[in-house]
C-alpha cells in the first residue's frame, strides 16, 4: 500500500502533462489550420487551397517533433482510439486524451472567432453539395491512409528513425490538397468539433466522428496482419 501511495502522485502528474500537451497541440493544429481557411477568405484567396493544405501538413509535422516525446502526439480522437486498440496505449488515458483534444480544438475556434469573426464557417468541415455518403466514404479512406502511415512510420521499429513527423505531415497535407474541396479532409473528429461547436454548424457532423474512427480502426486491423500482430513493433 505504501508503494502505490507514493507512486500515485507521480502517475497523476505525468498524465496531467500528457493531456495538457494533447490539448495544446490540438489547439495549435486547429488554430493554424482552420485559421488559414479563414485568412484565405479574408484575403480574397491569397493563401490558396494548396497553401491551406501546406499549413495543415506543416503544423502536424512540427507538433509531432515538438510534443511527440511528451504525449505521443495524437491530437486526434480517432488516432487515440486506434493506438488503444493496438495495445500500445493505456486505457486510462483514452478519455482524458479525447477530452483534452476536444477542449483544445474548441478553445482555438473561440479565439479565431474573437480575432477574425465568423468567416468561412470558422473552417468547419462540410460535405460538398450536402452529399454525406460521399464524404463518409472518403473520410473513412483518408483516415485509413493516415493511420496506416502513422503505424508504419511511427510505431514499427523497422521504419527509419526520425522521419515519422515528416511522413505523417506530408500525408495530411497531401490528403487535404486532393480531397479538401470535397469533404474538408478532416480525418480528425476534434478538428471538426472546434468549428462546429463554436459556430453552431452541426450539419452531418456525426460523419466526421464515425468515419475517421472506423477508418483508423480498419488501418489497425490491416497493419496488424502485415506486421504479424505487431510482432515487429516496440
Amino acid at each position: 500500500m505504501e508503494l502505490s501511495f507514493k507512486t500515485l502522485p507521480k502517475s497523476f502528474i505525468y498524465s496531467w502533462r500528457e493531456v495538457l500537451a494533447e490539448a495544446i497541440g490540438t489547439f495549435i493544429l486547429v488554430f493554424a489550420g482552420t485559421g488559414a481557411v479563414m485568412a484565405n477568405q479574408l484575403s480574397d484567396g491569397a493563401v490558396t487551397h494548396l497553401g491551406i493544405s501546406f499549413v495543415f501538413g506543416a503544423v502536424v509535422a512540427a507538433l509531432i517533433y515538438s510534443l511527440g516525446h511528451i504525449s505521443g502526439a495524437h491530437f486526434n480522437p480517432a488516432v487515440t482510439l486506434a493506438f488503444w486498440t493496438t495495445g500500445f496505449f493505456s486505457k486510462r488515458l483514452v478519455l482524458p486524451y479525447i477530452m483534452g483534444q476536444s477542449l483544445g480544438a474548441i478553445a482555438a475556434s473561440f479565439l479565431l472567432l474573437i480575432s477574425l469573426g465568423k468567416v468561412a464557417n470558422l473552417g468547419a468541415t462540410l460535405p460538398l453539395n450536402d452529399n454525406w455518403l460521399q464524404s463518409f466514404i472518403l473520410e473513412l479512406v483518408l483516415t485509413f491512409i493516415l493511420m496506416f502511415v502513422i503505424l508504419g512510420s511511427g510505431l514499427d521499429r523497422r521504419a527509419p528513425i526520425g522521419f515519422a513527423g515528416l511522413a505523417i505531415g506530408l500525408t495530411v497535407g497531401l490528403e487535404a490538397a486532393f480531397m479538401g474541396p470535397i469533404t474538408g479532409a478532416s480525418m480528425n473528429p476534434a478538428r471538426s468539433l472546434g468549428p462546429a461547436f463554436v459556430g453552431g454548424i452541426w450539419q452531418h457532423h456525426w460523419l466526421y466522428w464515425v468515419a475517421p474512427i472506423l477508418g483508423a480502426q480498419l488501418a489497425v486491423i490491416v497493419y496488424r496482419q502485415l506486421s504479424d500482430n505487431f510482432q515487429d513493433i516496440n
